[in-house]
C-alpha cells in the first residue's frame, strides 16, 4: 500500500513550478545548481533560493544534440537541452548558476552554457586526500560566496550561514531518516517512491515546507508499519542501487528492477543517500564546515574514490541487501571505469552479486534490461534457495 502522502510529495513538482515564478515576481534572487558538490548553505545565506536543475528527462536531448556531440552521457546533454529550450522553469528563472569542475563533459558543457545565464564555476579538487585540497576547497568557497555578494547587492555574514547551515542539515537528516526506514525488512517504501521523494527535494522553494512534509510522511509510513503494510514481502530481493545520479524520466533501471519483483531498498547515488551521510559541522567554522562537508562526498570523479566502497559496504550492511547493480550512463567515463572495482569490491569482499548496466535515457534498451535484470534476479533466489 502507499502511503498517501506520496501524492502530496509527487505534486510538488507542479507546486514548485508556480513558487519559483512567483518567487521570481516578487524580486527573490535564485540560484541554480546541478551537483551534489554545490553549497546550498552559501546561497540560502545570500537570502535566495537555491534549486536543482533539470537534466534528468530525454526530452531535450535532440536539441542538445544540435551544439553537443552525440555521443555524450545523457545527463549533459539534457541539462544543457532543458537550457536552450527553457523547458525548466528553475533553469529559466535563475538569476545566477553555480557549476562545478566534476567530469569534462560538465566542465566544456559548461562553458556554452556560461553564454546564457550569469555563473560561478568551482573548481573541485580531484582528490579529497591531498594535504592542499580542503584549503584549496575553502577558497572556492570564499570566492563562491564573494559572487553572490557582489552579483545579489548583499552581504552573506557568519551569523546568516550558521542559521543555513542549521537549516540544511535539519533538511538532510530527514531525507537520511526517510531513506533509513528502508533498512528494516521486508521495506515500507518502494524503491520509485524513495528516488521521487530524494530527487523532489531539490526542486523545493521553501525549505521549511518540504521539510515538514518529509517528516509526515515518515509518520505515515511508521504507522503503516505499525500496521504491517509494507511495499514488498519479505522474500523480496533486497537491492542496493549504485552509481550515476537518476530522477523522474531516467529511472528505467529503476522501475525494471522493481517490476521484476525486487525491492530497491538503498539508493547510493547523489541524488539518493550520498550527499545525505555526512552533516555539515555547526560548532565549526561554517567555511570550514562547509568545505569539509562537501569535499568527504564520494563521487567517481574523485581519485581514489575508497570512501565509496565505504559507504556501499555500509549500506549494504544495514540494508541487509542480496545485490548490487551498478547504474552507469554512456560515455560516463569515471563511473564506468571505477564499476570494475566496485565489481570485484562488491563479490570478493562482501559476497554480493552484483550486475552493471550501461544505458541512456532513451526507451530504445528496455526489453534488454528487462532481461538482463530478471536473470540477475533469478541468480539471487536459486542462491537464497540453494
Amino acid at each position: 500500500m502507499r502511503p498517501l502522502l506520496m501524492e502530496e510529495v509527487e505534486a510538488l513538482r507542479g507546486v514548485n513550478s508556480v513558487k519559483i515564478k512567483e518567487a521570481h515576481e516578487a524580486g527573490k534572487k535564485v540560484v541554480g545548481m546541478y551537483c551534489v558538490f554545490s553549497p546550498q548553505e552559501i546561497a540560502l545565506a545570500a537570502d535566495a533560493i537555491a534549486v536543482t536543475l533539470c537534466g534528468t528527462a530525454q526530452a531535450p536531448i535532440e536539441d542538445a544534440e544540435k551544439e553537443l556531440p552525440r555521443n555524450l552521457c545523457p545527463l549533459i546533454k539534457s541539462s544543457y537541452g532543458f537550457a536552450i529550450t527553457d523547458k525548466c522553469p528553475y533553469f529559466f528563472f535563475s538569476d545566477a548558476l553555480l557549476v562545478e569542475t566534476t567530469c569534462d563533459g560538465k566542465k566544456k558543457m559548461y562553458e556554452l552554457m556560461s553564454k546564457i545565464k550569469p555563473m560561478h564555476r568551482m573548481n573541485l579538487p580531484q582528490t579529497a586526500e591531498d594535504e592542499d585540497a580542503l584549503e584549496m576547497w575553502k577558497k572556492e568557497m570564499i570566492k563562491f560566496k564573494n559572487f553572490l555578494e557582489e552579483q545579489f547587492s548583499v552581504e552573506i555574514t557568519e551569523d546568516k550561514l550558521r542559521d543555513s547551515i542549521k537549516l540544511m542539515n535539519r533538511e538532510r537528516d530527514a531525507m537520511k531518516r526517510l531513506h533509513k526506514l528502508n533498512a528494516h525488512k521486508p521495506a515500507p517504501l518502494t524503491g520509485m517512491d524513495m528516488m521521487l521523494s530524494q530527487w523532489l527535494k531539490g526542486f523545493n522553494v521553501d525549505k521549511e515546507s518540504g521539510i515538514e512534509l518529509i517528516e509526515k510522511l515518515i509518520t505515515q509510513v511508521e504507522e503503516q508499519m505499525e500496521k504491517g503494510i509494507y511495499a514488498f514481502d519479505e522474500d523480496a530481493p533486497r537491492i542496493l542501487l549504485t552509481g550515476c545520479p537518476i530522477g523522474s524520466g531516467s529511472e528505467k533501471v529503476l522501475r525494471a528492477l522493481e517490476e521484476a519483483g525486487a525491492s530497491v531498498v538503498a539508493l547510493e547515488n547523489c541524488t539518493g543517500y550520498k550527499g545525505l551521510d555526512v552533516m555539515v559541522d555547526e560548532d565549526k567554522d561554517p567555511i570550514t564546515a562547509l568545505a569539509e562537508k562537501y569535499l568527504s562526498t564520494p563521487c567517481s570523479c574523485m581519485t581514489p574514490n575508497n570512501t565509496r566502497l565505504d559507504l556501499i559496504k555500509r549500506l549494504s550492511e544495514e540494508y541487509k541487501v542480496d545485490g548490487v547493480v551498478d547504474l552507469t550512463w554512456q560515455a560516463c567515463h569515471t563511473y564506468n571505469i571505477e564499476s570494475f572495482t566496485v565489481g570485484n569490491f562488491v563479490k570478493n569482499e562482501l559476497n554480493l552479486p552484483f550486475i552493471q548496466i550501461e544505458t541512456d535515457y532513451s526507451e530504445a534498451d528496455t526489453g534488454q534490461i528487462k532481461v538482463r535484470v530478471e536473470a540477475f534476479l533469478e541468480t539471487i533466489v536459486s542462491s537464497a534457495e540453494a
